[in-house]
């Protein structure tokens, strides 16, 4: 046990030491994005004895280090709780981080604040760390808050772009929904339980609707399930190693991760569990439908990050979270070599990211075309890929499942377009003629390049292999099932492989086709951006432009003090005075009293 708190203690102290040397002068005289890269990479493998001391004992344990306040009974400390998904989830963190930060210090060599970059991707896997490993909702509020605004720096990092500072305000505002749905959670545990320790809440076995409501809308936003999902894919307007790290072990799996820490809750509540079902399979049906038209490499993998999501939810649905969490770490691995993959290649273009301008890459850049297709194919599920071990185990639970059919059948359907629009990604970058071009020179020779993709290409391989066989049932599960059931995530994949590449081969002829409504529909995300961002917006604005010009300039300025007191004015003199402004009145006035004045003289002279 004292080993573990150790390397525990060590991990954080080898993740804080570059922060803090970034704030000395020894930044200067030190290659920092290499320093940084040790100190992750000498983290993760310290974070193997936890992992597999806690496979050996299976035992969990927690670290208690600093009582912050005492309010009453309500007692803050900082805890860490070290089990199952806290442990295994740094270790598929810290490694996946590694990678991604080798990989940037090729991609933004020429960047002139690189090291401060790097300290920015530090300080987001250290806040995501906090969040996972937390003990109670105060030190995971601060996590949370930690990703949030982490996210909007990365984000925004080229801040002269007009589109990364519109992008990053989208994605801290989409959270800051879901933040008020965690502070109400909060509020209600603190008001009713009288306690904020994870533990203490779980023991009270209180399924309350109000507390697990809020906790599902903060996972809607952080999660990106629909509704608050627009900023995911405009978060692509980040360098690509922070949409690595984003879509891969931060931050959206946030959300998710937030939901599996209470769904000893969550199981209790039969109506939070249809609707997390629900939204689940309509987040993966909407953006895997929006990933099928998109012409941008990074958007489609935005789209499939989302689409994955929304298939974690369906998970958490039918009481498998532990299967939603075996596809957050199989995920990670060839989600972030997908997006270091797209980044090699549109670096290697000069930042073309139009899938429609590139192609036959498999010829001068074979590394990364085939790990790009390891990638595709883990994401679809092919079978002995790391994907297939969390995906299918997925889709057969869902198929013995005996809740709602509905959402069960359209998240069947999702499945099948991932292996659509990854096929579209494989056939129209990799395959084909050469769309780009010609004076453009590739290299994909450089170290920082090849051996981040070549370890994450490797955990896309094994990962699933070794992670599977340690996820314990959550529940009984069908030991017999047919055939057909069996093998319904080979079948819908290899038909969505079919089905795309036919479609692919038909966009070769030349034939000028209008586009139909149902195209449309998926070009334009569903029309939900101009309904969100443009229609409701205006038609609440301009009648609040009119309300306050018609009370404040036309009723109030006008009507109610110049108006009223000119009114006022008017009404006086005309009531009291003869002084109306008219000469003919002066005149017969003036000659009138003339005539009395001569008359009183005639009548009496003296």
């Amino acid at each position: 046990m004292n080993m573990m708190t150790t390397s525990i203690m060590l991990i954080f102290m080898l993740l804080t030491t570059p922060i803090l040397i970034s704030m000395t002068k020894l930044e200067k005289s030190i290659n920092f994005p290499l320093y940084a890269t040790m100190s992750i990479k000498t983290s993760f493998l310290l974070s193997l004895i936890p992992l597999m001391s806690f496979f050996y004992y299976n035992t969990e344990y927690m670290i208690t280090t600093i009582n912050w306040i005492t309010m009453n009974s309500l007692k803050l400390s900082m805890n860490l709780k070290m089990d199952y998904f806290s442990i295994l989830f740094m270790s598929v963190a810290l490694f996946v981080t590694w990678s991604i930060l080798q990989f940037s210090s090729w991609y933004m060599h020429s960047d002139p604040h690189i090291n401060r970059f790097i300290k920015y991707l530090m300080l987001f896997l250290i806040t995501m760390l906090i969040l996972t490993s937390a003990n109670n909702l105060f030190q995971l509020f601060i996590g949370w808050e930690g990703v949030g605004i982490m996210s909007f720096l990365l984000i925004g990092w080229w801040y002269g772009r007009a589109d990364a500072n519109t992008a990053a305000l989208q994605a801290i505002l989409y959270n800051r929904i879901g933040d008020i749905g965690f502070i109400l959670a909060m509020s209600w545990f603190c008001l009713n339980t009288n306690s904020w320790d994870i533990q203490q809440i779980l023991i009270s076995n209180n399924s309350n609707l109000i507390p697990l409501t809020g906790l599902l809308i903060a996972a809607t936003g952080k999660s990106a399930q629909f509704g608050l999902h627009p900023w995911l894919p405009s978060a692509m307007e980040g360098p690509t190693p922070v949409s690595a790290l984003l879509h891969s072990s931060t931050m959206v799996v946030a959300g998710i991760f937030l939901m599996i820490r209470f769904h000893p809750m969550t199981s209790n509540n039969n109506n939070i569990m249809t609707v997390m079902l629900c939204l689940g399979a309509f987040t993966t049906l909407f953006t895997a439908i929006c990933a099928l038209t998109q012409n941008d490499i990074k958007k489609i993998v935005a789209f499939s990050t989302s689409s994955q999501l929304g298939l974690m939810m369906v998970t958490l649905g039918i009481n498998q979270p532990y299967l939603a969490f075996l596809h957050i770490c199989t995920h990670a691995f060839f989600k972030a070599m997908l997006f270091m993959c797209s980044g090699s290649i549109i670096h290697s273009l000069n930042d073309e990211q139009d899938i429609r301008k590139m192609g036959n890459t498999m010829k001068t850049m074979p590394f990364t075309t085939s790990c790009l297709t390891i990638g595709s194919l883990a994401l679809t599920g092919m079978p002995f890929l790391t994907g297939f071990y969390s995906k299918d185990q997925i889709i057969e639970a869902i198929n013995t499942c005996n809740t709602n059919a509905w959402a069960l059948m359209i998240t069947l359907i999702a499945t099948s377009m991932t292996a659509m629009y990854s096929m579209r990604i494989i056939y129209f970058v990799t395959m084909t003629k050469p769309r780009y071009p010609p004076l453009i020179i590739m290299n994909e020779n450089n170290p920082d390049l090849i051996n981040p993709i070549k370890r994450l290409a490797l955990g896309s391989i094994l990962a699933g292999f070794l992670l599977s066989y340690n996820i314990p049932p959550m529940n009984v599960q069908t030991m017999t099932m047919p055939w057909y059931l069996k093998t319904t995530a080979l079948l819908i994949s290899l038909a969505g492989f079919m089905i795309a590449l036919e479609l692919n081969n038909l966009t070769m002829n030349l034939h000028m086709t209008k586009p139909t409504k149902l195209s449309s529909f998926s070009t334009l995300l569903g029309y939900f951006p101009p309904i969100i961002h443009r229609i409701i917006p205006t038609k609440t604005l301009n009648p609040s432009y009119k309300m306050s010009l018609n009370l404040l300039d036309l009723i109030w300025l006008e009507k109610t003090i110049p108006k009223s007191m000119s009114t006022m004015h008017t009404f006086m003199s005309k009531t009291i005075s003869n002084q109306k402004g008219l000469m003919k009145i002066y005149f017969s006035s003036f000659l009138i009293s003339m005539t009395l004045i001569i008359m009183l003289c005639i009548i009496n002279p003296e």
